[in-house]
């Protein structure tokens, strides 16, 4: 049935855009995201629900509703996997050694700012980018704290690094994720992007450095190590990564199996690291924090896990579903794709995720599911991967940063530098069409 001209078409339309509004204005009403996105999600399908029933054809909503829920699915296992390796190397103190070191270094503050940045676009098609964000953003506060103007010019900088480093690799970015799970793109396409994805990231770099000065930050001498099993961890991590792409390229099964397995790695060292601690009086409560040694419970690392952003994305899903089930995406993918073109269209994608947060717009497209070759398939990969950081709302890590930096990282200061940030989108854009004969 096409809906989108009758009562359920357009309270769901209003629905999912009320519940948008509550995402993007988390940082004031403090109202965790995936509530409303849930509660959303929930609303739409019952009155979807409610309009199939009268008709006499419940079944065809069940269906389309378990679809939408294998797809979250997938998504759900591979993140839980990545997340609870991530929070792993954080409880073993990777990320705080590699602030500390950092900080250590007799660095101006230029060249601080380019090495962060530097290591924000490296390690985001590793770690993703709001991980990297956020650990790069504790380096950034910690040598800065004396000077503000450093702090935002460098929030602004990783930002833009990490959505740029993320772009061009299958674990930098959600949107990344979903294509690569989708079949749509294989592993190593992605890679293609790499050199429009540092574009992005050298040219408004390249514009902030010159607004810093030479000075310096005060030297600290806080030495943080990293715990027992740490290195190992990552080595674990790495061959986590191996696994999923060899069982998609080699074995045609899902990512997520991969990265299942990857976890069970990580939970047969935990069992070895905890066998093999040894109690000291740093790891009795009475003496305060545990110390280096202290024993490693893996089932923890999986309850850390950002719960409140795996939920959202369930809630985004169903809600892009459940629109697309009503009949917007065919209209909206017939008119952006067959009118205006392929690349206008995917062009325009990333311009919306620089004010609708990247993840529900690419859902859209893979459910719009528009007959596209790979390149162009790479190009809306790469634009709803950049086009976020035009706005500090744009993506995950620009709203993370703007909490983590409070008063200092800010929207306006950000929107101060989007005329070089969307020349950069521009630039990337067109490197990328060179390069792969678009153009």
């Amino acid at each position: 049935m096409d809906l989108t001209q009758s009562w359920v078409g357009f309270s769901a339309l209003t629905i999912f855009v009320t519940g948008y509004l509550l995402v993007v204005s988390e940082e004031f009403t403090h109202l965790r995201k995936s509530k409303a996105m849930i509660l959303a999600a929930g609303i739409i399908w019952a009155i979807i629900g409610i309009q199939y029933a009268q008709a006499g054809e419940p079944h065809a909503v069940e269906a389309a509703i378990r679809e939408f829920l294998v797809e979250f699915a997938e998504l759900f296992l591979f993140l839980l996997a990545a997340m609870t390796y991530v929070n792993a190397m954080s409880e073993r103190n990777v990320f705080e050694a590699l602030r500390s070191w950092l900080v250590r270094r007799r660095l101006t503050y230029r060249v601080l700012f380019w090495v962060t940045g530097i290591l924000g676009f490296l390690l985001s098609p590793l770690i993703d980018n709001l991980t990297t964000a956020l650990v790069m953003s504790g380096v950034v506060l910690a040598v800065g704290r004396d000077n503000p103007r450093f702090v935002s010019l460098s929030c602004i900088n990783i930002v833009v690094a990490a959505n740029a480093g993320g772009a061009f690799s299958p674990f930098g970015d959600i949107t990344t994720l979903m294509v690569w799970q989708a079949g749509i793109l294989p592993f190593w396409t992605f890679f293609d992007l790499f050199v429009p994805s540092l574009i992005n990231f050298l040219l408004p770099a390249a514009a902030m450095s010159l607004a810093l000065g030479n000075g310096r930050p005060e030297v600290s001498t806080d030495l943080v190590v990293m715990r027992r099993g740490a290195r190992r961890i990552i080595f674990l991590f790495g061959c986590t990564v191996a696994t999923a792409v060899s069982f998609h390229h080699f074995l045609h099964l899902p990512p997520f199996l991969g990265m299942m397995t990857g976890l069970a790695y990580l939970k047969f060292f935990g069992y070895y690291l905890r066998r093999t601690h040894i109690v000291t009086a740093a790891d009795r409560p009475e003496y305060g924090q545990p110390g280096d040694v202290a024993p490693f419970d893996s089932f923890e690392q999986v309850a850390r896990a950002e719960w409140d952003t795996l939920l959202f994305f369930f809630g985004v899903i169903m809600c892009v579903g459940g629109l697309g089930f009503i009949g917007y995406l065919a209209g909206l993918s017939e008119y952006m794709y067959l009118e205006l073109g392929a690349t206008i269209a995917n062009t325009l994608v990333g311009v919306l995720s620089a004010f609708v947060d990247n993840i529900p717009v690419m859902v859209a497209v893979l459910q719009m599911d528009p007959q596209m070759d790979a390149a162009q398939w790479l190009l809306v990969t790469l634009t709803a991967g950049v086009g976020g950081s035009m706005l500090s709302i744009g993506s995950a890590a620009g709203v993370a940063l703007m909490g983590q930096a409070r008063g200092v990282y800010t929207f306006f200061g950000h929107l101060r530098w989007m005329p070089v940030i969307g020349l950069a989108y521009a630039a990337s854009i067109l490197v990328h069409l060179l390069m792969n004969g678009l153009l």
